[in-house]
C-alpha cells in the first residue's frame, strides 16, 4: 500500500565559523558591529506529503519544531563582547528562541510547495468539517472588575485562509454560543483544527485566554464526536505556564465525507449509512462548489496585457494571480464555495482583467467575460469546457467546476 507521506524528525547540530562585521557610519561616529561563532541545535519534524508518483515524488514540504531551539553566539560592538554583560547573554537567547517558537513550533508549519497545481499533486476536498462550538468554563479572569469579553477564533492546520471566530461574550467566565461553522477538509489524516480562546479589547490587542487543538483523525466519519477541552498556553509540552488553569472549551465536531468517497466506503465496508438515511428522508444537502480557472487563449488589451481572472458567484469576489505581458495566460488556480444547498439556479461570473500598476492608482480594464449556468455541474458533477469571451474579439478561457455533496 502507499504512504500518503513521509516524516522524518532529525536532529540538526550546525556550527559555523563566520565573522560577520557591518560597520555603519552616521555623520562621522562609526559604529562597528561584528557577529561570530554561531551554532544552532534544531529538532524539527519534516514531513514530505502527499506521496505521488512524480519525480520528486512529493508536493508539498513541511516543516516544524518539536521543541525550542538553542542557538548560541558571540556579539561584538565596539570591539567588545556584548554577551559577557551579565544577565544579558542568557535574555537575549531566551528572547530569540521564544519568537522562533511562536512562528515555527507544532502545530505551526511552515508548508512549501513543491508541485504545482498543474502537476496534479495539488490536496483536492474531500469532505466538511462541522464545528459545533457550544460552551466554555471557568476562565480567566483578565479585567479589572474579574471578568473578561471571550470569544473563540478557530482554523484548519495547513490552510491559508482567514481563521473563523465566533461572538464576543461580554463580561462571561463561563459563556455558552452554541454557534456552528463549516470547514473544508483536504486530509482528515494530517489535519487539525486550531482552537484559540482570547478576551476581546476595545483598544489594546486582544488577550489570549488559552488554545487546544484536536486531530481529525480522532473522528469517525458522519458521528458527532463531543470534545471537553482542557485550554493551555501554548502546544510546547516543556511551557511552565501550562499548569496554570484556564478553564475548559466544549465543542462538537462532525466530519462528513462528500459522497462520491462515501460511496465506496459504503460498498466495502458499511459505512455512508447517515448520509443515505439524510438523502432518504429528503434533506437537502450541501457540498462544495469547485471551480479550477485553468487558462486563457487570445486575450488582449488596449493599452496593456497583464491578465487576471476574476471569479465572482453569490456577492464572493475572488482573484487569480497576475501574469505580466501575455496573450496565453495559465493561472491553474482552483477557488472553493461551501454552500447549504445545491445551486441549480445559480450562475457564475468569470471575468479575465488586465492590471497596470503606477501612478497615481492601478490602471484595470476588462478583457472578456463569460456567465455559466450551473445547472449542469450539479446534474453531472462536473464540466471542463471552454467559453469565448464575451467583448473579446477571439478571447477564450478554459475553466472546470465541480459540485461535492455531502
Amino acid at each position: 500500500m502507499l504512504e500518503k507521506e513521509l516524516v522524518i524528525e532529525p536532529v540538526i547540530r550546525w556550527a559555523s565559523i563566520m565573522n560577520v562585521i557591518v560597520n555603519v557610519k552616521v555623520h562621522s561616529f562609526k559604529v562597528s558591529a561584528q557577529l561570530e561563532d554561531l551554532h544552532i541545535m534544531l529538532t524539527p519534524r519534516v514531513t514530505l506529503k502527499p506521496l505521488v508518483p512524480s519525480f520528486p515524488c512529493f508536493s508539498n514540504l513541511c516543516v516544524s519544531l518539536m521543541e525550542k531551539p538553542s542557538i548560541d553566539f558571540r556579539f561584538k560592538l565596539f570591539g567588545g563582547d556584548v554577551m559577557a554583560i551579565p544577565g544579558l547573554y542568557q535574555y537575549v537567547q531566551d528572547q530569540i528562541c521564544k519568537q522562533i517558537s511562536i512562528l515555527y513550533h507544532w502545530p505551526k508549519v511552515i508548508q512549501i510547495p513543491i508541485l504545482d497545481g498543474a502537476s496534479g499533486a495539488t490536496k483536492k476536498p474531500v469532505g466538511i468539517l462541522h464545528v459545533k462550538v457550544i460552551r466554555a468554563m471557568n476562565l480567566l479572569k483578565m479585567d479589572l472588575l474579574g471578568k473578561s469579553d471571550p470569544y473563540v477564533k478557530m482554523r484548519l492546520s495547513g490552510e491559508r485562509l482567514p481563521s473563523k471566530k465566533t461572538t464576543v461574550k461580554m463580561s462571561n467566565l463561563n459563556p455558552e454560543w452554541n454557534e456552528h461553522f463549516k470547514f473544508i477538509v483536504k486530509d482528515p489524516g494530517t489535519q487539525v483544527l486550531e482552537l484559540h480562546m482570547f478576551d476581546w479589547e476595545k483598544v489594546k490587542m486582544h488577550d489570549k485566554l488559552g488554545m487546544q487543538v484536536i486531530p481529525l483523525r480522532l473522528l469517525t466519519p458522519y458521528e458527532s464526536k463531543l470534545f471537553t477541552l482542557d485550554l493551555v498556553r501554548s502546544m510546547n509540552p516543556n511551557d511552565p505556564h501550562n499548569k496554570k488553569n484556564r478553564g475548559k472549551l466544549v465543542v462538537e465536531l462532525t466530519f462528513d465525507p462528500f459522497r462520491d468517497d462515501s460511496r465506496t466506503s459504503a460498498a466495502s465496508d458499511g459505512e455512508g449509512s447517515a448520509s443515505a438515511r439524510r438523502e432518504a428522508d429528503g434533506e437537502s444537502s450541501g457540498g462544495v462548489l469547485l471551480v479550477s480557472v485553468e487558462n486563457a487563449e487570445d486575450v488582449e488589451g488596449k493599452r496593456h496585457t497583464n491578465p487576471y481572472a476574476e471569479v465572482l458567484f453569490r456577492g464572493e469576489r475572488k482573484k487569480t494571480k497576475v501574469i505580466r505581458k501575455t496573450r496565453d495566460p495559465r493561472w491553474s488556480e482552483e477557488f472553493q464555495f461551501m454552500l447549504d444547498e445545491p445551486p441549480v439556479e445559480d450562475r457564475i461570473h468569470i471575468e479575465v482583467k488586465s492590471k497596470r500598476r503606477g501612478l497615481p492608482f492601478p490602471n484595470k480594464e476588462s478583457l472578456g467575460h463569460v456567465n455559466i449556468n450551473l445547472v449542469d455541474v450539479v446534474n453531472n458533477g462536473r464540466i471542463n469546457e471552454k467559453y469565448h469571451l464575451i467583448n473579446s474579439r477571439n478571447g477564450m478561457i478554459q475553466v472546470e467546476i465541480k459540485w461535492s455533496t455531502v
